[in-house]
């Protein structure tokens, strides 16, 4: 076989021809791995979709949620006064307002009980405008 190889290949026209043959695979493969619209391109390109199609996906739910408190608005006085309640601390006659903010997972009692006739002018804090 290896003989019959060099018999083919002796001639010039013939190693032109495999020359060209080379050529052509090796500038193929060039361009399907790094020409316009090769692999390497289209990898990207289909990475940018799906990070847009996240995004897009993440709009959605934002718009969802916004028509839904738009539609509440619109047709519910509960959704006003969550509002209102919330923004603008809405309070009702005889009604207490409570506040609770889970920012601290450490609480401290700050309760003092009435009846306790403890002087407290001295645990005033150095930040308090009280005390500057």
């Amino acid at each position: 076989m290896l003989t019959y190889l060099k018999e083919v290949f002796d001639s010039f026209s013939s190693r032109v021809i495999l020359g060209l043959a080379i050529i052509l695979v090796v500038g193929f493969q060039y361009m399907f791995w790094y020409g316009e619209g090769g692999y390497y391109d289209h990898q990207r390109l289909m990475q940018q979709i799906q990070q847009q199609d996240d995004v897009n996906n993440e709009l959605k739910e934002r718009n969802r949620i916004l028509g839904a408190e738009v539609y509440d608005l619109k047709n519910g006085a509960e959704a006003i006064e969550e509002h209102a309640r919330l923004d603008l601390g809405l309070i009702k006659p005889h009604e207490t307002f409570v506040q609770m903010s889970t920012i601290s997972t450490q609480y401290q009692s700050t309760y003092v009980e009435p009846n306790n006739q403890k002087d407290l002018s001295n645990n005033e804090d150095e930040d308090s405008p009280d005390f500057h």
